[in-house]
Order: C-alpha cells, then sequence, then structure tokens
C-alpha cells in the first residue's frame, strides 16, 4: 500500500531522524491512566498524507482509517467479517451483491445509509476528484467507463435502493469481491457533511465524521493524533480500549529508545518499525515477533528516463544485486529474496518461479553490455543513477547496499537522493526520477494486487511509464476466468511478461516485525499488514 507505499514500511527497517517527542499518559507501564481508562501509546513514522479513505494510498494514513471508519466488510484476525453490512447476499451468477445495513451511526449521530456508500464509491470514481486507488473499484460494472470518461455516474453499477439497501453490479464474478470492500477505498463518506465542506477530512473537528469503533480525537499536525472509543459503533460493547495516542517520530531508533524506556508500548509496522540496531537486541530478549507479510520492497524504473528506458540496462541492474546479502548483513528479518513479482505469502506463488537468478553477475554484465551498445555509451563509467529513497536510515542502508553492488559488479556510478515522504511520493508520480524504492503491500489475498498496478501507464499506482498491452491483455483475461487453475496460469504468464521487461526490480519479500509490551494483548498484524486496534485490550 500508495497503499501504495507501503509504505512507508516501511522497510522493515528504518533508523532516521527525529521529527517529533512522544506524548502520553505518565502510567504508560500499566497501559491506563489515573481514571483507570485503558490507553495504549503508539507511534507513527509520519504525518499521514491523506485522512480521506477515497484519496489515501499508504500505509500511514491506512493505520488510522482502519481504525475511524469501517467498510461493508471487515478484517478479523485475517479473515473478513460483516462490518458494516449485517447481511449479505449473493446472486446464482455471482454477479450482484446485495448488503443490507445493520443500524450504526456516523459520529455526529447521522444514520449511517446505503446513499453514503454510493456517494463514496462514485467520488472516488469520478475523475475530477483524482483518486489515485480508483481502479480498484473497477470490478463495478461501468466503473472504469465512468472514471475514464466513457459513462455517466448513474450509470455505475452500484445504488442504493433504500437507506439500508445496496446492490452492487459487477463486470464478472470476482472470487475476492468481499475482501474487496473491506478495503479502505471502499469506504463510506458521509454524504452530507462531505458536500457542505468539501475539505471535511483535512482537520479534526465535527465535520471529521466517521462510523468506526474509534474517533478522530485530536490531530496535531506533524506531530500528534489522539483516537478515542466512538461510543456509538454498533459494536462498542467489544471495544476494550478507551483512548489510542499516537506521535509522529520518523527515526526507528528514537522509537525503540522509547519503547524500551516504556513510553510507548508496541513497535511493528504500521506503527513504525523495528530499528536494524535494535533487531539483534529484541532477538537476544525474546521479545522479537516475526511474522509472514504479503508484501514486496522494489526499485522502480522510470522507462520514461534517457537511460532506463532501455530494458537490457534495467536487467542489468536488477540482476546485479546481491539479495540473499543484503537480508542477512543489513536487514536482517528473515526475509526471502524477490525473484517475482508475488511475495511468496500468496496462494499459489508459494515456490520459486524461477524467472531469474539472484546476484547472477554473469547474466548481468551481458544485458549492460548490449544496452551500452544499443544507447551509444562506451565505458560503463559514464553512467550515473539517482537512487530516490525517502528519508529513513534503513532505506538508506539498502540504497548504500545497492550502490556497491552496482559499482563493483558493473563498474557504474549512483547518487542517493534522499526527500521527505510527500516530496518523495510527488517525485514518483510525476516520474521525476530514475530509480525509486518502494514497498508495496497486498490490498487482499490475491497475485493480482500486485501485478495490476503495471496494467496501464495512467495507473494511478504505476509510477514507472511502462505498459505493455499483452500484459493488460493478460490481466483482465485472468480477471474473467472463474477455473482457478487457468486464472493463475495467466497470472503467471504476465508475472513473467513484466519481469523480462523489468520496469521494476523486485528485491525482497517483507516480513513483519515487531515487539510489544506484556500488557498489551492481541495486538499483532495480521498478513496483510493491518492492526485493527478494535480487538487490542490492555491487561490493568
Amino acid at each position: 500500500m500508495k497503499k501504495k507505499y507501503l509504505l512507508f514500511l516501511v522497510a522493515l527497517l528504518t533508523l532516521s531522524f527525529v521529527l517529533g517527542a512522544c506524548s502520553g499518559s505518565d502510567n504508560k507501564e500499566e497501559g491506563s491512566d489515573s481514571s483507570g481508562k485503558k490507553e495504549i501509546n503508539l507511534v507513527i513514522p509520519s504525518e499521514p498524507p491523506s485522512l480521506h479513505p477515497g484519496l489515501a494510498t499508504d500505509n500511514t494514513s491506512s493505520a488510522i482509517l482502519i481504525n475511524v471508519f469501517e467498510g461493508l466488510t471487515t478484517h478479523k484476525y485475517g479473515e473478513v467479517v460483516n462490518g458494516a453490512a449485517e447481511e449479505i447476499t449473493v446472486s446464482d451468477d455471482q454477479l450482484t451483491y446485495t448488503f443490507k445495513l445493520r443500524d450504526n451511526k456516523w459520529s455526529n449521530g447521522d444514520p449511517v445509509t446505503a446513499h453514503d456508500f454510493e456517494f463514496a464509491w462514485k467520488w472516488v470514481l469520478n475523475p475530477e476528484n483524482v483518486s489515485e486507488y480508483a481502479s480498484i473499484l473497477y470490478p463495478i460494472k461501468n466503473a472504469e467507463a465512468y472514471h475514464k470518461g466513457e459513462a455517466t455516474a448513474e450509470d455505475v453499477g452500484v445504488k442504493a435502493e433504500d437507506d439500508k439497501t445496496l446492490v452492487v453490479t459487477l463486470e464478472q464474478p470476482i472470487p475476492y469481491f468481499l475482501e474487496l470492500v473491506a478495503f479502505k477505498t471502499y469506504y463510506p463518506v458521509n454524504k452530507n457533511v462531505a458536500e457542505k465542506n468539501p475539505k471535511w477530512y483535512t482537520e479534526a473537528g465535527e465535520d471529521y465524521v466517521t462510523n468506526g469503533p474509534f474517533l478522530l480525537d485530536s490531530w496535531n499536525h506533524d506531530k500528534d493524533i489522539k483516537l478515542k472509543k466512538n461510543p456509538d459503533y454498533w459494536d462498542a460493547e467489544h471495544v476494550a480500549l478507551d483512548q489510542v495516542n499516537i506521535t509522529m517520530v520518523e527515526s526507528e531508533q528514537t522509537a525503540a529508545t522509547m519503547f524500551d524506556n516504556g513510553e510507548i508500548d508496541f513497535i511493528g509496522s504500521p506503527y513504525q518499525t523495528v530499528a536494524l540496531d535494535a533487531i539483534d537486541q529484541y532477538k537476544a530478549e525474546g521479545i522479537l515477533n516475526i511474522e509472514d507479510y504479503a508484501a514486496i520492497y522494489l526499485y522502480k524504473f522510470n522507462t520514461t528516463d534517457e537511460l532506463l528506458k532501455n530494458q537490457n540496462i534495467r536487467k542489468a541492474l536488477a540482476l546485479a544485486i546481491d539479495r540473499q546479502s543484503l537480508i542477512d548483513n543489513v536487514t536482517k528479518g528473515e526475509q526471502k529474496p524477490a525473484l517475482g513479482m508475488v511475495p511468496i505469502a500468496i496462494k499459489g506463488f508459494e515456490e520459486d518461479r524461477g524467472y531469474f537468478k539472484d546476484n547472477d553477475v554473469e547474466e548481468a554484465k551481458k544485458a549492460l553490455e548490449e544496452g551500452m551498445k544499443e544507447l551509444g555509451i562506451k565505458d560503463p563509467s559514464e553512467i550515473n543513477i539517482k537512487i530516490s529513497i525517502n528519508t529513513s536510515e534503513a532505506h538508506s542502508a539498502i540504497a548504500q547496499f545497492i550502490q556497491e553492488n552496482w559499482r563493483k559488479n558493473l563498474g557504474i556510478n549512483s547518487t542517493i537522493d534522499n526527500s521527505e515522504w510527500q516530496v518523495f511520493l510527488d517525485k514518483l508520480s510525476n516520474l521525476d526520477y530514475q530509480v525509486g524504492r518502494l514497498g508495496w503491500i497486498a490490498d487482499f489475498k490475491d497475485a493480482y494486487t500486485f501485478l495490476e498496478p503495471y496494467d496501464s501507464a495512467e495507473n494511478g499506482n504505476n509510477d514507472t511509464g511502462w505498459e505493455n498491452p499483452e500484459y493488460t491483455k493478460l490481466l483482465r483475461e485472468a480477471n474473467q476466468e472463474t477455473d482457478e487453475e487457468k486464472r493463475l496460469a495467466m497470472l503467471k504468464q504476465a508475472e513473467a511478461l513484466i519481469i523480462d521487461e523489468m520496469p521494476v526490480a523486485p528485491i525482497y519479500y517483507y516480513t513483519n516485525l515487531y515487539v510489544a509490551k506484556d500488557h498489551v494483548k492481541n495486538m499483532k498484524p495480521d498478513n496483510l499488514g493491518y492492526i485493527y486496534l478494535k480487538y487490542v485490550d490492555i491487561e490493568l
């Protein structure tokens, strides 16, 4: 996750400079304040880029959104369960879904209605709103056509039949559709509030209206966020936490110190990441947890760049990286070398597909030589590549390692371009880079979520300028295929094609590292990286 940007993740690593200092209750070790309220103290690595569910693309924003909003379905310990929908009916041809909403209120007292869902989804698809995740709604009938200006909003297959009934018609059967509607881009938005105040999502206050288990109580930009239990949430009796104090701390090392001092209760994406220097310490203490994670760390190539538009140059750069050594000596989180686009945590992709070998220096040199001939470059030393990263000592350590691989194995020079998070995202979106790092977390448990961002150059999550008609065709056909074996074969064909042309260089498949204080109960990320605070408790 732009969800995209994992993001920030997110490196399963990172060490940087301090953005802020922690605040919270005085009695943090016990997880409560003097009044006996159950509080938890957390950190995130930056200011959330957007707290609008239709605009957010990153992991940091998602950490807040999944706890203050709720979709028709949601997740519980990695499984999809009913959320705002009390009953779900699917037609025999699996094209029509009817959602009956349960009784629930917005935080301002308004009833949550099917009209709010219809409004929110069509807002995302309206091209004027520039939602980078609009394509995740394309399974809905005429959604893509509307987003591309080829149909009207009325043509889109989502209709509030009454306040409690939402009917959704799909283009073709989608076996994971109920997982999709749990994703943040499918969350409702209070229609009345949003129409009166189009900037409702920029500040905490009476217009920041939500329907989830927690309320956005305060938002001090670039400093901290406070969530409070929502007393009007339909399932409030099963929400244990009274308050969540979240401070913005850019440095993982600072977060580790705060954890060691008892100032915060948990470290693990999306609530910062375990500092590289702390991994061995926490392993020795027996408190480091390592979970499977459907996510990938990769380097994107700007294929509109004069140098990187050359496929052989891209292939040389990708093949010359020693992934296993990077994992053993830098990231140290038991990650796996990524030799494909789809993580091994995804069903059907558990085995190595054999597209290329890790650290294949011989093939990398051959590709470089061919690419230099095609571009009229006489010597590798003439090549100087800029690696763009967001501020993070972990991303910097990874970039330095890869920089040395390229120098030693290929004789290529490179520099590291370090930017603040939002500036970095803008560079990727505007193709104002050569090579850029990215993490991508599964939006849902299917290989398609890792392949779909590159289905066209216009896809808001692409950011490489690359597209291939055959690749697009394979993805479209796979999405229409109901035979699971045939569908998997098509997706693997598409994966082989994108690996062959290398608009991105896979680096490693993530694991999720986290540590928690003993009094924190039920807090662990699922394999999509989600942490739903609704299920977290504090032992007083």
